[in-house]
């Protein structure tokens, strides 16, 4: 395998730090995909006739998209550059965009799902090695800072645009996915203009799709708190994302979709801030942090939902997004400072792997109870479950001895 580490170069001569935020610019507004039907959902529920079941499954569906490419496509920036694998990602999400449009049944949901996550994974790990190796000064910390913030400013962005449009733009659906086909032609002339760091590029005939996934035995035992508290953040972020909307109109009556697209906007740029505030703190003291946040966010959200106030909803988003941004960051942090350099990519694949079953197993889990029982119970049992996952991984990272953090600065999210 041709390693990102070996053959970063500026090949191409460029402003300093421009081709950095052009890039970062790229992953935002792929993050987006994920987020734009949030504040659809109930509009399709009502064109399509499905039940709160189908909507988690359309949801997480697009698990199997991320998962597919993570295991056989996770390589291929590293073989055939960056540049290529980002434009096949954005050719996709340009397919995904035209699918939502044409959508005309709940077939069509499950279709552009899928292709959203393939997408989104297949651009995510090209672009975050990217901004590394683009980094004016070289600082794979700052780099990974940018690429999650972006990440998830994309994400509070995807939900808030579209909300807004689907309320107060006449034939606001087929409005959200044009003026997305827009920003993604803009994108792509962007993202032609930066500079390649691969040296040596490959050509496709000799690339490698052998996936490589793993967790050294010497580091299972401290690989086990930063992967559950992933698990957990990104099952809230999952939540927010499938059934914030639903949410909104069975327990307070509410049909605003700009108002739910900003509920979910809220929890993403509460996070950006996070992260911001928090870069200085080593990977242990930030994760517990984060895990602290996590558990007190989720009890405001379900005694929001109990109690039927809108006030506890927007305290609880507003403490669950300060746990879910730096959750996110100092557990990655946390598993590339553990890693043996020569297997580090497999670690954080695998890695990759929780937090995607994280952001959509559980709402499938939600979907399935409330069929059972009730709505309302299965979102206690949620929240029940989250609150005990956070609480398992504080206590293993408390218990924990500290760890040598001389790698935090030097290990970037994708090295091979």
């Amino acid at each position: 395998m041709i390693s990102a580490r070996r053959n970063a170069i500026h090949a191409e001569p460029a402003a300093p730090g421009l081709p950095m935020w052009g890039v970062a610019a790229q992953l935002a507004v792929i993050y987006m995909l994920s987020t734009i039907p949030t504040p659809l959902y109930s509009i399709y529920q009502q064109h399509f006739h499905f039940s709160k079941v189908v909507l988690t499954l359309i949801f997480a569906v697009y698990v199997i998209g991320t998962v597919a490419a993570m295991f056989f496509l996770g390589r291929l920036s590293d073989q055939v550059g960056r540049r290529p694998v980002v434009l096949w990602a954005l050719f996709i999400g340009a397919i995904d965009a035209l699918v939502f449009l044409a959508a005309n049944g709940t077939a069509w949901l499950f279709a552009a799902r899928i292709l959203s996550g393939l997408a989104i994974a297949l651009s995510a790990g090209a672009s975050t090695a990217w901004i590394v190796e683009l980094e004016p000064q070289h600082d794979k910390a700052r780099a990974t800072r940018v690429a999650m913030g972006v990440n998830l400013a994309g994400l509070g962005l995807g939900s808030l645009c579209a909300g807004l449009l689907a309320q107060y733009v006449p034939d606001g659906m087929k409005m959200v996915f044009l003026c997305y086909l827009i920003l993604l032609q803009f994108t792509a002339v962007i993202i032609a203009t930066c500079p390649r760091t691969i040296l040596n590029p490959r050509p496709l005939r000799e690339v490698s799709l052998r996936p490589r996934f793993g967790i050294p035995r010497e580091i299972r035992s401290r690989f086990v708190a930063p992967a559950v508290a992933a698990f957990a953040t990104l099952s809230v972020i999952g939540f927010y994302s499938g059934l914030i909307p639903e949410l909104l109109t069975r327990v307070f009556g509410e049909v605003n979709h700009a108002l739910a697209g900003g509920v979910v906007a809220g929890l993403f740029f509460v996070g950006v801030c996070s992260v911001v505030v928090t870069a200085s703190l080593d990977s242990r003291t930030g994760l517990l942090a984060s895990l602290g946040f996590l558990v007190p966010g989720i009890g405001l959200l379900a005694l929001a939902e109990l109690l039927k106030s809108f006030s506890l909803l927007i305290l609880g988003t507003i403490v669950a997004g300060l746990a879910t941004g730096p959750a996110f960051l100092f557990s990655l942090r946390a598993v590339n400072e553990m890693s043996p350099a020569d297997r580090r990519a497999e670690v954080v694949s695998s890695y990759l792997i929780v937090c995607y079953c994280g952001n959509s197993l559980p709402v499938i889990g939600i979907g399935l109870l409330a069929r059972a029982t009730t709505a309302r119970l299965a979102d206690f049992v949620f929240a029940g479950v989250i609150v005990l996952l956070a609480l398992i991984a504080f206590i293993v990272e408390w218990k924990s001895p500290p760890k040598d953090n001389s790698m935090r600065d030097s290990a970037g999210p994708f090295d091979t």
